[in-house]
C-alpha cells in the first residue's frame, strides 16, 4: 500500500524543498543588503572624517588655529576613528587629505577624500 501511495503522488514533499530554497534566497539577499548598507555607512563616515580633517588643516594653514596643517588634520581624523593616509598643502592655501577608517568592513576599508580652502 505504501509503495502504491508514493507512485500516485511523486511530488509529495516538493513544497518543503521549494520553501526551504526560497527562504535561503531571501536570507542571502537580506545579508547582501545589510553588507551593502554597512559599507555605505562606513563610506559616509570616512568622507565626513576627510571633510573635517581638510577643514581643520585649512584653518591651520591660514593661521586661524595653531599647528602644522597636516598634523592638525591627522588629529581631527583620529578623533573620528580614521587615519590620515595622505595630506597635501596645495597652492592658494588649500589642504587636500585622504582618510581611511580604522574599522573595516567585509568589502574592505572605507576611504574618504576632501579638499578645503578659500574659494578660487
Amino acid at each position: 500500500m505504501t509503495g502504491r501511495h508514493l507512485r500516485d503522488h511523486p511530488e509529495r514533499g516538493s513544497g518543503t524543498v521549494l520553501a526551504a530554497g526560497l527562504a535561503l534566497v531571501v536570507i542571502t539577499a537580506m545579508a547582501m543588503m545589510l553588507l551593502l548598507a554597512q559599507s555605505a555607512v562606513m563610506a559616509s563616515r570616512a568622507a565626513a572624517a576627510a571633510d573635517l580633517a581638510a577643514l581643520a588643516g585649512a584653518d591651520a594653514l591660514r593661521g586661524l588655529t595653531s599647528g602644522a596643517p597636516c598634523d592638525v588634520a591627522a588629529e581631527v581624523a583620529a578623533r573620528h576613528d580614521a587615519v590620515l593616509t595622505g595630506c597635501t598643502e596645495g597652492s592658494g592655501q588649500t589642504v587636500e587629505v585622504r582618510t581611511e577608517l580604522t574599522s573595516r568592513t567585509m568589502l574592505g576599508p572605507a576611504s574618504g577624500h576632501a579638499r578645503a580652502g578659500p574659494p578660487p
